[in-house]
């Protein structure tokens, strides 16, 4: 994130009515010193960016995170166009996928996972204080918070079309 400007004081993320997609792919080391057993693992997954930055598969946003367990968040415009991707048998993924099944399979010396998300309005909130635009507010248009978003209850209900916020209870 170095180099991003931050985004001064409060800002939330607004869902469009259609909603958006979060994807969670990632890889866990489970014998580091496996390298012939990871090692094209983390190469697909790096092939996997690429192809995705220079398309337009509906892909919003990403991001990554690099420890034992790699993290790469996804943001999508529609379960469809992150399903079309997923089963297209001509993307990186798909031949690191079956070279996975074959090589590693369920041997435990690499985890592989994914969840994915269908978000709609009034089903989320978030909050970026001092940020610069990151996760759902990267992937989509940051948002100043008002009185109107104040709270997380009403981030969510502003969500909603035709909803107003209901007034905040006192603690």
């Amino acid at each position: 994130m170095l180099g991003k400007p931050l985004l001064d004081g409060r800002y939330t993320a607004e869902l469009a009515e259609d909603g958006v997609v979060v994807f969670l792919i990632g890889m866990r080391f489970n014998q580091w010193w496996r390298i012939d057993k990871w090692w094209f693992v983390a190469a697909g997954m790096i092939s996997m960016l690429r192809y995705l930055a220079g398309a337009d598969d509906g892909l919003l946003k990403s991001h990554y995170w690099v420890g034992r367990t790699l993290l790469y968040v996804q943001y999508w415009r529609s379960l469809d166009e992150l399903m079309a991707f997923a089963t297209d048998s001509r993307a990186p993924h798909a031949k690191t996928w079956r070279e996975f099944n074959r090589r590693v399979g369920d041997d435990g010396t690499v985890g592989i996972f994914h969840e994915t998300y269908q978000i709609v309005p009034g089903n989320s909130e978030a909050m970026y204080v001092n940020m610069p635009a990151f996760g759902l507010g990267a992937a989509l248009e940051p948002v100043a918070v008002g009185k109107s978003r104040n709270r997380a209850r009403q981030r969510m209900a502003n969500q909603l079309p035709g909803r107003r916020p209901k007034p905040a209870k006192s603690a």
